[in-house]
């Protein structure tokens, strides 16, 4: 992350390996100590620290440094952006991916980013920032396999991660009748995806480009090709329904936006090629 100091509190990220049943501080806690440098005017500006759930398998969205530990990334440099400018502490926290929509109802987490896709369903459950970044659905598979539409998969077996936008996707293929006998495979993480193609169990995966770039560059044995799409797309990020925080973490994103912080993140984390940020909202 790019970082810049515009307050005098010092700013840290924590890494967990689990969500924890309960948060000290943050919305979910119950700490109303006054942060320093915080906008007075902000509803969340009592909130000392901010816990962030995340899947850490979806590089480079979010994933495990294996030198450090630590969890790192394209949403984890823009949460720790957001919160050294609003004056908090982010905690992050890792779990399945499938829990992340749970976790903020059950107030275990101030907010989730997690390359998410704010789908009509998960409306229901979670409010939404407006659109980070945007990026396109693949089809990864064994080189030489050439699947560019699920159509290509009639007969065989098509895995998805549990929870994801890919897998609601993959199962109204099925459910419209889109791909004759395609058996969906729903597995909790991109690495399983990933082995279960190499070891044949399933024919493909649908995976977000950005990511399947990065599993294909060091899996040489596997291709991945862009998937026409008709459903929503876009990462955004989730909080509890009715989280005051949502208006200061809009405000931010527009700054990144403007002044170039977003880009400098993009080409920091992807390909330059494989997708833009999304466009701020007119």
């Amino acid at each position: 992350m790019k970082r810049r100091s515009f307050f005098a509190i010092a700013f840290s990220t924590t890494v967990a390996t689990s969500l924890l049943a309960s948060c000290s501080g943050g919305q979910a806690g119950s700490d109303t100590a006054s942060t320093p440098g915080a906008t007075e005017a902000s509803p969340a500006a009592e909130l000392k620290t901010l816990i962030m759930a995340t899947s850490a398998d979806y590089p480079p969205y979010e994933s495990v440094d294996t030198a450090t530990s630590q969890i790192v990334g394209f949403d984890v440099d823009i949460a720790n952006y957001i919160g050294e400018k609003l004056g908090y502490k982010v905690e992050i926290k890792s779990q399945n991916f499938d829990g992340l929509i749970s976790a903020l109802q059950a107030k275990r987490a101030d907010f989730v980013m997690a390359g998410m896709t704010p789908t009509e369903e998960r409306q229901k459950n979670a409010d939404f920032s407006l659109i980070y970044y945007d990026a396109k659905n693949t089809l990864v598979a064994k080189q030489g396999s050439n699947y560019t539409k699920l159509e290509d998969l009639a007969g065989k077996k098509l895995g998805v991660q549990l929870g994801s936008i890919q897998e609601g996707e993959a199962n109204k293929a099925v459910k419209d009748n889109k791909v004759a006998d395609l058996q969906i495979v729903p597995l909790t993480q991109i690495q399983e995806l990933i082995q279960s193609i190499k070891t044949g169990r399933i024919d493909a995966a649908i995976i977000e480009d950005t990511v399947a770039k990065g599993y294909t560059d060091t899996n040489t044995d596997l291709e991945f090709n862009v998937i026409p799409s008709d459903g929503p797309s876009g990462s955004a990020i989730a909080f509890p329904k009715g989280s005051p925080l949502v208006t200061d973490f809009n405000r931010v994103l527009e700054e990144m936006k403007a002044n170039g912080e977003m880009e400098k993140l993009v080409k920091k984390w992807f390909d330059a090629q494989a997708a833009t940020p999304a466009p701020s909202p007119s």
